[in-house]
């Protein structure tokens, strides 16, 4: 949630999307990456205590191994911030785009949202009202800024320097779309198991549930 404070507090005070500076696109990525090599650790110990029962030890090659291999998509988003747009975004992009940062970092809306189903399964409450009002929560957040985040970024060139948005990818750098690509692919791909896992949730019927 403070990312995404930090990132609606950047945007509004860019006015110009490219060249306008704020001090908290530049000094909130030092918390980002403790929190993100935090959140891969604990992804790690949650994949874990699951696995308990194949008698795996604790951070030994063979659960480290299992962890990887069941979560590497997620691993490998992590790993791309950390590697990737850390540098990008500390020493890299120069002076420019502060305005973009801060629309990433509004990415994590839906990060507590998520947080919560998952230890809400975990309580055994996936029946419960709070459970289905969360997801609907899950959807609509990750939709808007994970999502419509790009077209909204795009959307906000387009309008600075007067074109239009089909032709916003045409008029900025091959790496910033091949960046922008990669950040949202696998967001699409999760946008999709959230939907079919909605459908699973919200489409079962009470004699179902109650089997």
């Amino acid at each position: 949630m403070m990312a995404t404070v930090s990132g609606i507090i950047v945007v509004l005070n860019c006015k110009d999307v490219v060249h306008d500076r704020y001090w908290l696109a530049v000094e909130y990525v030092w918390v980002v990456v403790p929190y993100m090599i935090y959140d891969v650790y604990v992804m790690y110990l949650c994949h874990w205590h699951k696995s308990k029962d194949t008698s795996e030890k604790k951070h030994s090659l063979a659960s480290v191994r299992s962890f990887l291999e069941k979560d590497r998509l997620m691993v490998t988003h992590h790993l791309f911030i950390l590697i990737v747009l850390t540098p990008v975004a500390q020493y890299l992009r120069g002076e420019l785009g502060d305005f973009f940062v801060g629309c990433i970092f509004v990415a994590e809306l839906s990060t507590p949202f998520v947080s919560l189903g998952k230890i809400l399964m975990q309580l055994k409450m996936q029946d419960t009202l709070l459970h289905k009002v969360n997801g609907i929560l899950i959807l609509v957040t990750f939709f808007l800024c994970r999502i419509l985040l790009f077209p909204f970024m795009y959307g906000a060139y387009a309008r600075q320097v007067g074109i239009p948005l089909y032709m916003a990818p045409f008029h900025i750098p091959v790496h910033c779309n091949v960046a922008n690509a990669s950040l949202i692919a696998p967001q699409l791909y999760w946008f999709v198991l959230i939907c079919k896992k909605a459908v699973r949730l919200y489409g079962r019927s009470p004699a179902d549930k109650n089997r």
